[in-house]
């Protein structure tokens, strides 16, 4: 018996140490060398923190570029998302009310111009970008609250759209904490 019970027990033991002690320490380390050393990449304005760069905030003033909804209302302690399907009633009437939301506040984009991304939250719920396009959406908006020219704002965007990863993995996209940072920073 002791030949049967003796190496699973010596390799739960060897693993336990391994993957609970060693395995954490390593990752912990090589975290220390990542950009906000392993905290999460703080963006600054002025020397004071106004955000971070992969977490979604909420904007909801006219005078900014919208964000992406949270089914977690931006709480990066409870990253998820709504798990509600495409068909549940609930989910339909939340995106519904969304879109009628960005509509009174966009009264010259038609309801087929409105990016999914406007009125559906990400998967964590945390999601920090929106494509080239989801931006665009809301050029006219912030253009006549601040009264800046349309093409300006037009501009900005393009400016602060990121490429797929090497020319190729993923979509364009822009970071909407970088965006309206540099919105704010436009004379």
């Amino acid at each position: 018996m002791k030949t049967h019970i003796g190496p699973p027990i010596r390799l739960t033991l060897v693993m336990l140490v391994l993957l609970v002690v060693i395995y954490p320490l390593v990752v912990a380390g090589i975290a220390r060398f990542a950009p906000g050393s392993g905290k999460g990449e703080t963006v600054s304005v002025n020397g004071k923190v106004v955000g971070y760069k992969l977490i979604g905030q909420k904007f909801t003033e006219d005078r900014y570029f919208y964000s992406r909804p949270s089914a977690v209302d931006y709480n990066a302690a409870g990253s998820a998302g709504s798990n509600k399907g495409p068909s549940n009633p609930d989910y339909l009437k939340a995106v519904q009310a969304r879109i009628d939301t960005f509509l009174v506040h966009n009264p010259g984009v038609r309801k087929e111009a409105i990016p999914a991304e406007l009125v559906t939250a990400s998967g964590s719920g945390l999601d920090p970008d929106l494509s080239p396009a989801g931006a665009q959406v809301q050029v006219a908006r912030i253009a006549k609250v601040r009264g800046l020219p349309a093409d300006k704002l037009t501009q900005l965007v393009d400016q602060q759209t990121e490429g797929p990863l090497l020319g190729v993995f993923g979509p364009a996209k822009v970071n909407v904490l970088a965006l309206n940072i540099a919105l704010d920073q436009l004379k």
